[in-house]
């Protein structure tokens, strides 16, 4: 049996996305910026995906900027924030457990001479509304935190911080990294109360490459990227047609039944907590049961082994999970989420990221709780001899 327990990496593309993109290459192929009806073809795919964006997260059209996934439309975010209103000030805050796509946009601002302040986790994976609003200044241009945490599930109170934040300086920007929740948890902008949103296609079945920023109508954002002045100046180059026609088709098919999809995702995770913590020495490192989490991620710790040590071991019986983040995953560094939560070294150090899918099955889940039954004793005597 093969069981792919790493959707929060990246998915499986729907069939369906598939088939658009290959009609987008092969019939309207044109230039959606070119006049002529090939163009105008192109242009209308483009289109169909705005309107299937649109009509989930209850916006305008031209709220909708296409990029190349999430890390370039937290870039455009954050940066081309910053760039806008720099005159207004320097100041920046952001949570401690943000992805790299986000943390080390924040490096390379407090270089260009900004001020970023870091608003500490919880043992829970969250940070305290009370906490950003405390850091907020007259000077503070934007505030930044993602909604569902990539490597443990936590779900911020996304909410109630940009109202705790927009109390105190009306005028600043609220950034959400969406890339873990849209498609997962509802997300809309306008309820939630945010000015820019960062979404990722290849989280939710689409295309590798395909993204969008959603920018509240009259937030001033300075583009990143500079040419043809294509997406209403916003983002030049010519749009890359087949993803974003994907994209449109994954969003579609994504909040198809999407009650009725969450809640087998959510089984599963709790099917597998429930058997994973049930072995000796395996600990949940976020439990949906004891708090809001998101229901496709379970971190879980096996003590005794570490993490790269059992996702190989697992990896030779069809069973494929992460060690935390994929885009940090390949590096010896420690995850700042883990430290920042409270874990000592020996439980960061055997951490193992399982993230489900709608493709996932409960068989699946079986196998692995009964593969690392089998696994587990026998690494551990290796490490202990």
């Amino acid at each position: 049996m093969e069981a792919y327990f790493d959707n929060s990496a990246t998915t499986r593309v729907y069939d369906e996305v598939i088939d658009k993109m290959i009609y987008a290459m092969k019939e309207d192929y044109g230039n959606p910026s070119s006049l002529h009806q090939k163009g105008l073809d192109a242009e209308h795919l483009i289109n169909e995906a705005v309107s299937s964006i649109k009509n989930v997260i209850k916006c305008l059209p031209e709220e909708i900027v296409f990029t190349s996934g999430g890390t370039e439309s937290n870039n455009m975010a954050i940066i081309g924030t910053a760039l806008a209103k720099r005159r207004n000030g320097k100041h920046i805050i952001v949570s401690s457990v943000e992805h790299a796509s986000v943390s080390a946009v924040m490096q390379f601002l407090i270089r260009e001479g900004y001020e970023v302040t870091y608003i500490p986790s919880g043992a829970d994976g969250t940070a305290s509304p009370s906490d950003f609003a405390d850091a907020v200044r007259d000077d503070t241009i934007l505030v930044s935190c993602m909604h569902i945490n990539n490597e443990i599930g936590s779900i911020m109170p996304v909410t109630e911080i940009g109202k705790a934040v927009k109390a105190k300086n009306k005028n600043l920007y609220f950034h959400v990294d969406a890339i873990q929740s849209f498609g997962k948890i509802p997300v809309v902008p306008k309820q939630l109360g945010v000015d820019l949103l960062s979404v990722s296609g290849h989280k939710i079945h689409g295309p590798k490459g395909s993204g969008f920023l959603y920018i509240k109508k009259g937030t001033l954002v300075r583009p990143i990227i500079y040419g043809g002045g294509q997406q209403k100046n916003m983002r030049s180059g010519t749009e890359n047609v087949p993803a974003i026609a994907g994209l449109g088709i994954a969003v579609e098919k994504t909040f198809e039944n999407f009650e009725e999809k969450i809640a087998h995702i959510t089984s599963l995770r709790d099917r597998l907590i429930e058997g994973m913590t049930a072995i000796e020495d395996v600990y949940c490192n976020l439990s949906g049961a004891d708090k809001p989490s998101a229901p496709h991620i379970a971190s879980i710790s096996f003590t005794g082994v570490r993490s790269e040590v059992m996702l190989h071991a697992l990896e030779d019986k069809g069973i494929y999970v992460s060690s935390g983040s994929a885009c940090s995953s390949n590096k010896s560094k420690e995850s700042a989420v883990l430290s920042a939560i409270g874990l000592d070294k020996s439980r960061i150090e055997s951490t193992l990221r399982f993230s489900f899918g709608e493709q996932n099955t409960i068989e699946e889940v079986d196998y692995a709780i009964e593969t690392v039954k089998e696994l587990l004793p026998m690494l551990r005597h290796y490490v202990r001899g």
